[in-house]
């Protein structure tokens, strides 16, 4: 690599404009919590489909005052990571991904909750703000796996940077972010984009795979909203097979971990958790995946108090930890 394109590389992995800065912050009210300000930058330019796309990062508190803080972001015009450090890094990393239907994303309970949860156990997490797909981008199905690739491009390259094993850096996805995790785990070789830098010569599989109570068909117990948001209405039978995660795994998709509840009536678990979980058994990938009994849909960290599905977090550290990802659980 040349010193003009790692430059170029360093520039894209650490700049954001002020503006988007000033858009990841909410007002104060004393009870929104200040996120880290070290903000990764997906695209050095415009992202890929973007011409003439002009959006805000609109970020909204659900319900003001209430505690725990529970913001969405929707119109992701520039798409980014928030970079969580722990104290005491072990050297593994995450990217997650926030459900919320392709139509917004969860912020704290499926984002900053989670960072700071697995920080605590040596785990760096980068936050995704990935685009959404009904926004006015160009070749709207594949957006939010190009966010996704860059991504995990971008983290990996830059692994020295944040004292990263570039081998123990994973994928995790909440709900329709379920489906984003599932997507580059079995696309991600695949050219949705075309190369903008060295960052993009760097691979894109994720080193694991944690797809939670995540969308996963396009097809037959689909979640209605995500697809059309995806895929747009009425769409053909070639595009719901192309988008339907379970239906293609490659014999190199990564160790995956999987939760849900047995009561989740949003997101199916049979023609998704668990088709998926079945497929990956089929093509004798290694998978783990935790059913519980209650715990409905979208928990994240802070809604499992006092529920069953509260374990999530301690089940994937020691399945983590057994297969030499995560280093500093006891």
């Amino acid at each position: 690599m040349d010193r003009r394109n790692m430059l170029g590389l360093s520039l894209a992995a650490a700049t954001l404009s002020k503006q988007a800065l000033a858009d990841t912050l909410m007002p104060g009210d004393g009870s929104v919590p200040t996120d880290p300000r070290e903000i990764i930058s997906l695209w050095p330019g415009t992202p890929p489909g973007g011409e003439g796309v002009r959006l805000p990062n609109r970020i909204q508190n659900r319900d003001p005052g209430a505690a725990p803080v529970d913001r969405y972001i929707d119109q992701v015009g520039n798409p980014s990571m928030i970079v969580f450090r722990p104290d005491r890094p072990d050297g593994s990393a995450f990217i997650v991904a926030p459900g919320g239907g392709y139509s917004r994303e969860m912020m704290d309970f499926e984002g900053t909750d989670v960072a700071r949860r697995f920080n605590a156990a040596g785990v760096t997490v980068f936050v995704l703000r990935y685009r959404l797909p009904g926004e006015g981008w160009a070749n709207r199905s594949d957006v939010p796996l190009q966010d996704a690739q860059r991504a995990m491009r971008l983290v990996r390259a830059n692994a020295g940077k944040y004292g990263l094993d570039p081998a123990r850096i994973g994928f995790m996805g909440f709900s329709a972010g379920g489906h984003v995790a599932c997507s580059i785990a079995t696309r991600f070789a695949a050219r949705v984009y075309a190369p903008m830098d060295a960052a993009d010569s760097v691979d894109a599989r994720p080193s694991f795979s944690v797809p939670m109570y995540p969308v996963v068909t396009m097809g037959d117990g689909r979640h209605a909203g995500s697809r059309d948001k995806l895929l747009g209405e009425n769409p053909s039978a070639e595009l719901i097979d192309a988008y339907s995660c379970e239906k293609h795994i490659p014999a190199e998709a990564p160790p995956t971990w999987m939760c849900l509840a047995a009561d989740d009536n949003v997101v199916p678990p049979i023609p998704n958790a668990v088709a998926y979980f079945t497929a990956l058994r089929a093509a004798n990938i290694t998978a783990e995946i935790h059913v519980f009994e209650a715990g409905g849909h979208g928990y994240g960290i802070s809604k499992t108090a006092g529920k069953p599905d509260a374990a999530w977090p301690d089940l994937l550290l020691h399945w983590g930890a057994s297969h030499g990802i995560f280093k500093n659980v006891v």
